[in-house]
Formats: C-alpha cells, structure tokens, sequence
C-alpha cells in the first residue's frame, strides 16, 4: 500500500462536486424545496436558542476536525484510482455502507442507548420532533464515534479486498452516508405519487419513531435491515405538521 494523495483529492473532489450538483438537481423539483422551506421554518426557533446554536457549531466542528485528520493522516493508504470491473464499484459501495450500518446498529443500541453513553445521547434525543438541524444536534464525542465508525469502514473493505478501494466508489459511499443521515431527521410529508417521495417519507418516519422516546428501536442509520434481524424494527411515524 502506498500513500496515494491524488487519490485521496479525487474522493474529495467528487464527493463535493456531486454533493453540489445532486443538491441543485433535487431543489429544483417543487415538493422537495417546499418540504427545505417548511424544515427551514421549523428550525428557526430551535437555532434562535444559544444553547442549542452553541451545541451545533461545536458539533460540525468535531465532524469538521475528525474528517480532515482522518482525509490526511488515513485516506490517502486506503484508496486509489486503479480501475476496475463495474460490478467491483458496486461491491464497494455496498460493503462499506453495510459494514458501517452494522456497527453503527450495534454500537447505538448497546453503547449510546446502553448505561455507558445514554446521558451523551440524550442531548440528542431532546429532538422528539425532528427537523433538519436536529441532524447537527448532537454530542461531539458522539460524532466522532459515529464518524470513525464510518470512515474506518473504508480500510475494512480494503483489507477484505486486500487492495485499496477506488477513490469514486469510496466517494459514493460517503456521499450516501452523509445525506442519509441529514435525511433522517428532515420532516417530510410528501404527496404519495411516485414511489421516490413514499420511499424519503418512509426514510423519515422510521428514524421519527426513534425519537418518540429512548425506549424504541430503529437503531440502524442507513437501512432498517439489521432492526429487522434483530427484532428491534418500529413502524414509521410520520406527522402532519413540521
């Protein structure tokens, strides 16, 4: 393995420019920047609290500092821009949201709703309303966990293959990861018209019945797979009003 850090500019390079474009694509659609405007006005008197402005911009900045240690000490020996089969690039993808979602699920469940972290997560589950900035919402130690969790899912997936994962399908992962869980905690009510606006509204409602109380499950950030083997699965909640 070597240290390749013109793959690593590559997985940051795509991961911003497609998080820009994939933003400017979705808002242009009617629902979804009505459904941005109405998270925007729920939040408003959440971020007018300095408390809970305090908590987030500590927050992004334990996300912030994590990321760019781990994108300058770790990424760059675990990528790279060698080429392969299409089907490889799915595989990656796959394996390392699955990884993560696996550990994240049993880490939230036994660590962060267990004896050991439940006071750090309960900052977080203050949020029995969920809306956008609640996603940012949360206890910096808790980030940190929940970001290593995630980017070390990379050097698994690389140790599997026992070669660095591509740089893009490293990008896409994490692309995915990121708007995944913003996307948890926006509330969304969405007309039942095609089968995208039932999926983000479902997306929604089972992380919205996480936060009813500490006491539910849904543990899972990405998928409701691992909750659903392990019996810790709740019907979606969904609300009429932000």
């Amino acid at each position: 393995m070597t240290y390749d850090w013109l793959a690593a500019l590559a997985f940051v390079a795509t991961l911003v420019s497609l998080t820009i474009v994939i933003k400017k694509l979705v808002f242009r659609n009617a629902d979804f920047a009505d459904m941005l405007a109405q998270n925007k006005v729920a939040d408003k008197p959440k971020m007018a609290k300095d408390s809970f402005r305090a908590a987030v911009k500590v927050n992004d900045k334990s996300g912030m500092y994590t990321n760019l240690a781990y994108f300058v000490i770790f990424l760059p020996w675990v990528v790279s821009l060698e080429a392969r089969p299409i089907w490889l690039y799915f595989v990656e993808i796959v394996a390392i949201l699955a990884i993560f979602d696996f550990m994240y699920y049993w880490t939230h469940r036994s660590i962060f709703h267990g004896n050991l972290m439940r006071r750090i997560h309960a900052l977080h589950h203050q949020a029995r309303k969920p809306s956008r900035m609640d996603a940012h919402y949360v206890h910096p130690f808790e980030t940190f966990i929940g970001l290593c969790l995630f980017l070390f899912s990379l050097p698994i997936v690389s140790a599997i293959e026992g070669a660095p994962v591509n740089a893009f399908s490293a990008a896409i992962a994490t692309l995915v990861f990121t708007q995944l869980n913003t996307l948890n905690h926006v509330w969304t009510k969405l007309p039942a018209t095609n089968p995208l606006y039932r999926t983000v509204d479902y997306i929604t409602g089972v992380h919205h019945a996480h936060h009813v109380d500490m006491t539910h499950g849904n543990y899972a950030t990405l998928t409701m797979f691992y909750d659903k083997i392990f019996g810790t699965f709740e019907d979606p909640v969904n609300r009429e009003t932000a």
